[in-house]
C-alpha cells in the first residue's frame, strides 16, 4: 500500500506540470525560442519563417518541452493554442510560397526534414510512418495531388505525414452561419485556433481574420484520438518553407495552454508587417506641374459639358399651376434611372397608346410600370393634370394605381404600380398554350366587377372608365384581375349628368347609345363589362373577321342561348374543367349587360350581387332579350362608327382614340 501511495504521489508534479503549461507571446521582441533554418526575429517582434530565398525552411519552437500525458500509454490532455499569421507574397506575384504549419514533435529542428512540398517537416522517405510521431494544423496555398491536397487554399490535420487527415477550404462561419472564403496568401494577418478536448477526443479548428471575434461555429472538426501521435512530451511550435516560388511567412502573437483554453491574445499589441513594395515618393516636376494644370482644366471643361447635357437629357416641363401637384409629380430623372435608361429590355408592351416599361424606383425600390405618351398639343393640359392626380388617388385592391405623372419636352410619363403577370388578353388570346383554368378567371371576374363598383359608387366622384377590355386588366403576382389604364376616364360629381364628348374606346365594347350621343356613363361601362364577360367565359374576342357568320361575339352566345345550349359557347380550352353554375351564370350576365336599352341593364352593385351569389339570376324572356335586338343594337354603333372613324375599322381590336391626342386637344 505505501509503495502505490508512492507511485501517486510521483505523478503529482506531472499533473501539476501539464496544468500549468501557459505561455503567450504578444509579439517575439524578448521571446525566448528555439529558431533554425532561416527563422528569426525581426526587430520589432515579428517571428519571421521564412524570406524571399528559394528551397529554404524555417522552424521556431517554445524551449521546453510541454507535457502532454501522465505516462507513455496515456491519454493525451486537452490543449488549446492560438496564434496570428501572414502568408506575404513577393509584390506582383501571382503565385505564393509553400505554407506554414503549426506542429507538435517529439524532437526540435525536425532533423532530416525538406523544404519545398514538405513544408519542413518530413522528407520523401519517411512521410507518413507512424513512427513519426508529428501532429500538425496546415495552412497551405499550393496544391500538392501526391499528397491528394484538394486545392490550392486548404487548412488540413497532419497526422504522421503530409496526406492530410482531414482538410478543406480555407475561411470561416460568419454570424448566422454564413461560410466566408479567406485566402491564405493575401498578405493580411489571419488567426488561428486550434482546441484538442481531450475527454471526447475532437479537434476543432477555426480560422478567422484577425479583426473578427472567435466564430462560434468551426471551420471543421475532427473526431481523432491523438494518444498515438503524441508521446508524453512534445515540442510545440511553427514549421514553413519556400520552393520555386516565394514568400515570407509571419507569425505575429502565439499562446498555448494544456488543459484549459488558450488564453486571448492583445491584438493591438502585436508587431505590424512590413509594407509590400516600395513606398511612391511624390514627384514634383517642371514639366508634371503644367501637365496637371491642363489636365484639371480639361477636367473642368468635361464636367460643364457633361452637366449641361445631362441637364438637357433630364428637362423636364413645369409649369406654375403643376407646383400644387408636387407629390404625384416624378422627376424624368428618377424614371429614367427606374428604367435603365428606358432600354428595350425593361419594354413591356408598345401600341398606338405609347410604349410601357418596368422599372424599379431608385429610392423606394417600388416596382413601377411607366407609359411613355406623346402630348404635343398643350391645349386642355391643365384639366388633364387634374384628372390625373385625382385619379391617382384612386385606392382599391382591384384597380392598378395611378402613382402620378411626369412631363418631359413632347412626352407626357404616366407611373403606374407593375403587375408582374402583365395583361389578361395575353392568356386569352395570344398565348394558347398559356391559359388561366375557370377557377382563375372566376376570381377575376368578381375582382373587377368590385373594382368597377368601387368607382362607379365607392369613391368621391363617380369615375367612368370608359375602355374596359381584357388587355386593361392586369393581373398581378397571385393572378388577382386590376382595371388598369385610366388614359380614357371621366370623372363628375355624384348625382350630376355626364357631359357630352368625343366617342373614344375600343370597337366592340362601345355601348350603342355611346356612339350617338358621346355620352359615357355607368350604363357604358356595363356594356363594356358584358362584353369582357363574353371574352373571358368563350375565349373570343368581342368582334372577330374570320367567320362571316360569327363577326359579334354576343349574337353567337345569344344564338347558343336560345337554342337551349348556353355552355356550347365557353371556351374549349377549358374542356370540362369549369363549373356548369358559374358558367351559365357569366354568359348570361354578359348577355343582360349587353342589353340595346340601357336600363334594362343592371347596375354594378347588381351585377356583383349576382357573382357572388347574393341575388337570384333574372330570367332573360323577361328582359324582353331578343336575337335582333341584340344585333340590332351593335350593328347600329359599328355603322355610326364607320363614317366617323373609317380608318378604325381596319384595325378593330386597337384604340380609337390614339388616347392621349385625342384627349388633350380638348377631348375630355
Amino acid at each position: 500500500m505505501f509503495f502505490k501511495i508512492l507511485a501517486v504521489l510521483s505523478l503529482l508534479p506531472v499533473f501539476a506540470y501539464a496544468q500549468e503549461t501557459n505561455f503567450v507571446y504578444n509579439g517575439f521582441r524578448s521571446a525566448n525560442l528555439s529558431l533554425d533554418g532561416i527563422a528569426a526575429v525581426t526587430s520589432n517582434g515579428l517571428l519571421k519563417l521564412t524570406n524571399f530565398t528559394k528551397q529554404q525552411k524555417g522552424h521556431a519552437f517554445h524551449p521546453d518541452p510541454v507535457q502532454f500525458k501522465n505516462s507513455p500509454n496515456g491519454s493525451v490532455y486537452s490543449f488549446s493554442t492560438v496564434f496570428v499569421f501572414a502568408i506575404q507574397p513577393p509584390q506582383y506575384a501571382t503565385l505564393s510560397g509553400h505554407g506554414i504549419v503549426f506542429v507538435i514533435v517529439p524532437q526540435r529542428g525536425l532533423p532530416g526534414s525538406l523544404a519545398n512540398q514538405y513544408l519542413g517537416m518530413f522528407n520523401a522517405t519517411n512521410n507518413g510512418n507512424s513512427t513519426n510521431h508529428v501532429f500538425g494544423v496546415e495552412l497551405d496555398p499550393i496544391q500538392n495531388p501526391e499528397f491528394k491536397d484538394i486545392n490550392d487554399n486548404h487548412v488540413g490535420i497532419d497526422l504522421n505525414g503530409l496526406t492530410s487527415a482531414y482538410s478543406t477550404q480555407a475561411g470561416y462561419y460568419a454570424d448566422g452561419g454564413e461560410f466566408k472564403n479567406l485566402t491564405l496568401s493575401s498578405g493580411k494577418e489571419m488567426q488561428v485556433w486550434v482546441d484538442y478536448d481531450g475527454t471526447v477526443k475532437r479537434i476543432n479548428v477555426t480560422l478567422a481574420p484577425i479583426n473578427v471575434q472567435k466564430p462560434q461555429i468551426p471551420l471543421f472538426s475532427l473526431r481523432q484520438d491523438l494518444s498515438s501521435i503524441i508521446n508524453q512530451s512534445m515540442y510545440v511550435g511553427f514549421s514553413s518553407s519556400t520552393g520555386l516560388f516565394l514568400a515570407s511567412h509571419y507569425v505575429l502573437g502565439w499562446s498555448f495552454r494544456v488543459n484549459g483554453e488558450a488564453q486571448a491574445l492583445a491584438l493591438s499589441q502585436l508587431p505590424k508587417l512590413p509594407r509590400i513594395g516600395k513606398k511612391e515618393t511624390p514627384k514634383v516636376l517642371t514639366i508634371g506641374l503644367p501637365l496637371m494644370v491642363l489636365f484639371i482644366v480639361s477636367m473642368l471643361i468635361l464636367s460643364v459639358v457633361y452637366v449641361i447635357r445631362r441637364k438637357r437629357r433630364f428637362a423636364e416641363v413645369l409649369e406654375e399651376w403643376e407646383r400644387d401637384y408636387g407629390p404625384h409629380r416624378f422627376k424624368f430623372k428618377e424614371l429614367y434611372i427606374a428604367t435603365k435608361g428606358f432600354r428595350e429590355q425593361e419594354l413591356l408592351g408598345t401600341g398606338g397608346f405609347g410604349r410601357v416599361y418596368r422599372g424599379i424606383l431608385p429610392t423606394s425600390k417600388i416596382e413601377i410600370a411607366v407609359k411613355r405618351v406623346s402630348h404635343e398639343s398643350r391645349q386642355g393640359m391643365r384639366e388633364f393634370i387634374a384628372e390625373i392626380v385625382s385619379i391617382g388617388r384612386l385606392r382599391h385592391r382591384n384597380i392598378v394605381s395611378l402613382l402620378g405623372y411626369c412631363r418631359r419636352k413632347g412626352e407626357l410619363l404616366l407611373v403606374y404600380d407593375y403587375m408582374p403577370n402583365g395583361s389578361l388578353d395575353k392568356y386569352l388570346h395570344n398565348q394558347p398554350k398559356v391559359t388561366l383554368n375557370w377557377r382563375q378567371r372566376f376570381r377575376v371576374i368578381k375582382g373587377v366587377a368590385s373594382g368597377l363598383l368601387y368607382l362607379h359608387e365607392g369613391w368621391e366622384q363617380v369615375v367612368i372608365h370608359r375602355d374596359i377590355k381584357a388587355s386593361n386588366i392586369l393581373l398581378d403576382a397571385e393572378l388577382n384581375g386590376r382595371l388598369g389604364d385610366f388614359g380614357l376616364a371621366r370623372l363628375y360629381d355624384h348625382g350630376t349628368d355626364p357631359q357630352t364628348t368625343h366617342v373614344v374606346g375600343t370597337l366592340g365594347y362601345l355601348a350603342p347609345e355611346h356612339t350617338r350621343t358621346g355620352k359615357a356613363t355607368r350604363n357604358t361601362d356595363v356594356y363594356a363589362f358584358g362584353a369582357f364577360l363574353l371574352e373571358v367565359a368563350c375565349g373570343r374576342r368581342p368582334i372577330e373577321l374570320r367567320d362571316p357568320e360569327d363577326v359579334i361575339l354576343v349574337d353567337w352566345v345569344f344564338s347558343c342561348w336560345d337554342r337551349g345550349a348556353i355552355l356550347e359557347a365557353r371556351d374549349p380550352r377549358l374542356g370540362a374543367e369549369f363549373v356548369e353554375e358559374e358558367m351559365e351564370l357569366v354568359l348570361k350576365l354578359g348577355l343582360i349587360c349587353s342589353h340595346s336599352d340601357p336600363l334594362m341593364r343592371p347596375s354594378m352593385r347588381q351585377l356583383l350581387q349576382y357573382l357572388e351569389g347574393d341575388l337570384p339570376m333574372p330570367d332573360l324572356l323577361s328582359m324582353s332579350l331578343s336575337s335582333g335586338g341584340l344585333m340590332f343594337s351593335h350593328r347600329e354603333g359599328f355603322d355610326h362608327l364607320a363614317m366617323s372613324y373609317p380608318s378604325s375599322m381596319s384595325k378593330a381590336f386597337t384604340d380609337l382614340s390614339s388616347v392621349a391626342e385625342s384627349h388633350l386637344s380638348g377631348g375630355r
